[in-house]
């Protein structure tokens, strides 16, 4: 009986410990699944290789697919930062203040504090060596206002250097809706970087520098040191984006630059980016005509001036050298007189001015002095006194309305040279014949109010690097997994694998060498339970069994499967 007992007691033991051991497995299967990589849900990938010389490609694969660029966005604010300096706008000694924005953001950063103030050759070190968002932030809002404006001027910018696929929100890159870019686009970008600044290129290439609050080690620091040749660029990570990686690097006369999106991690990234360099130097000429990049093109912006509504105070101000409305008598007619000498016409006219009356409530018109005469002919000139004030706006309708426009008299020779030899004029004479100057009749009167309206300026179009113009969002790609090019619905098996990775080694490396009867076929490898099988589709039956013969000649299994 007390034997039962004890075999009831181990029996219950049993059960509780089994309970708890399947209570822990419970657990230990939802953190995993909560602490789970990102290599569980690995970003889309995407890669690009050019002969830099040239700009030509060599390897690409989901090229101009829009993807989260991470910390890469970073290379745009640096080419900002650089073409500003070369413009004069700024100096890399120029003390850019740090804002509460900039200061908050979150790591990789340099430990800015707002309210401080940094020189910009810091804030460069920290951006491109370290990948700093707090240094980057201060970047754009010192070279624009603010991150928004900077942001407008990165897309513009993009558009200028012939990146179509690219839309900028911020100046670091961390993960916000709009922003993308592709890695054909930032393979762009990074050949810019070398050929358009040159000067500033070797940053990329250093392990550590000073940046002025603190000592800053490169993120791009195990692939610099592992590639031979490598000597840049930039490297970017976020949980939507995974490892990406733009490098260029050297060997003896070739140069490559290429962008790798979508790494699982920073070993397989760099593995990655090492074979599609490699496979590249293999592939490109020793000798080649180098083809520059063009200067960016300039984004036209149209003004509009628009024509002033509301009159301004200049212009009802009174002004002696304007055409003014002064209040003053009618002009009392008299006859020219046959002769009058030059000398004498100055004192007349004086006469004539000191002797006008006070305004009365009538209305006239005056203007600024005439022009000289030419030479050889009579001159006379007529002095008006600037009125006091300017009229009121409904004196100024009533003189518009009724006033006419003054029209010289005719002159003859004999009676021009008469009053040259002349030397004593009489005074009421010279007034009596300036009067007489301004016809009664109204046969040679002009109205104001019927000249024809001024034309309206013109648009007119100026040309900005950087200025606003058209912002509007990209036009969406649609993203067809299969082309609908008939008899392409062929593809082929290469064997398993135990490893993902080795599956698609063997996939970048079948690309690489048989690359034109693999042209436009889709890689892809499939997680089965007897382990990882590369296979590629999208292939005519004549490619696929072409294809399956190469890998047969080099003792790799291969399987023809299609329609």
């Amino acid at each position: 009986m007390a034997c039962d007992k004890r075999h009831a007691a181990r029996g219950r033991e049993t059960a509780t410990v089994i309970r708890f051991s399947q209570t822990a497995r419970l657990w230990a299967l939802l953190l995993l699944a909560v602490l789970a990589p990102a290599t569980l849900s690995a970003a889309p990938f995407a890669a690009y290789v050019i002969d830099a010389r040239t700009g030509q490609p060599i390897y690409k694969q989901n090229e101009d697919t829009r993807l989260h660029p991470a910390s890469l966005t970073k290379m745009m604010t640096l080419y900002m930062a650089f073409t500003a300096i070369e413009r004069g706008q700024v100096r890399l000694d120029s003390q850019f203040p740090v804002s509460t924005n900039a200061a908050s953001e979150p790591p990789s950063k340099l430990g800015l504090r707002a309210g401080q103030r940094i020189e910009l050759r810091y804030l460069i070190r920290a951006a491109a060596i370290k990948s700093a968002n707090d240094a980057a932030t201060t970047i754009g809002e010192g070279l624009a206002g603010s991150e928004e404006a900077f942001a407008q001027q990165m897309t513009q910018m993009a558009r200028a250097l012939g990146m179509r696929n690219s839309n900028f929100r911020n100046a670091h890159g961390l993960t916000q809706e709009g922003h993308y870019s592709t890695a054909h686009d930032m393979t762009i970008l990074g050949r810019r970087l070398f050929y358009d600044f040159p000067q500033y290129y070797n940053i990329f290439s250093r392990r550590s520098a000073d940046a002025g609050i603190a000592q800053v080690a490169s993120t791009n620091k195990r692939f610099l040191d592992a590639y031979q040749g490598a000597d840049g660029i930039k490297t970017g990570y976020t949980r939507a984006a995974g490892f990406n990686l733009t490098a260029s690097a050297q060997r003896g006369n070739k140069r490559l630059v290429a962008t790798v999106f979508g790494g699982t991690s920073t070993a397989h990234r760099n593995q990655v980016m090492a074979q599609l360099l490699d496979a590249g130097f293999t592939r490109v000429p020793t000798r080649v005509r180098e083809v520059r990049p063009e200067a960016p093109r300039l984004l036209a912006t149209r003004v509009v001036r628009r024509a002033q509504v509301e009159p301004s105070a200049a212009a009802i101000r009174a002004d002696p050298q304007r055409l003014v409305l002064s209040a003053s008598a009618p002009p009392v007619r008299v006859s020219r007189p046959a002769a009058a000498s030059t000398a004498d016409v100055a004192p007349a006219t004086r006469a004539v001015a000191s002797a006008e009356p006070e305004p009365t409530g009538g209305l006239s018109l005056a203007a600024s002095a005439r022009p000289v005469g030419r030479p050889g002919k009579a001159a006379a000139a007529v002095a008006e006194a600037a009125p006091e004030a300017a009229p009121s706006a409904s004196l100024a309708a009533a003189v518009l309305s009724q006033s006419v426009r003054p029209a010289p008299a005719p002159r003859s020779r004999s009676a021009s040279t008469a009053a040259v030899a002349g030397n004593g004029a009489d005074p009421d004479a010279i007034a009596r014949a300036v009067a007489e100057a301004v016809p009664q009749d109204g046969s040679a009167s002009l109205s104001l109010l019927a000249s024809p309206a001024p034309k309206p300026r013109s648009e007119t179009v100026i040309l900005a690097a950087m200025g606003e113009g058209d912002l509007a969002e990209p036009e969406a790609l649609e993203i067809v997994s299969r082309p609908a090019n008939s008899g392409r619905g062929w593809g082929v098996t290469l064997g398993m694998f135990k490893s993902k990775v080795e599956a698609e080694r063997l996939l970048l490396r079948s690309a690489l060498q048989d690359g034109a009867v693999l042209e436009g076929a889709a890689r892809h490898v499939a997680d089965t339970k007897r382990g990882f099988q590369p296979s590629f589709a999208n292939l005519t039956k004549a490619n696929a069994e072409l294809v399956c013969e190469r890998f047969a000649s080099r003792s790799q299994e291969c399987a023809v499967v299609g329609q």
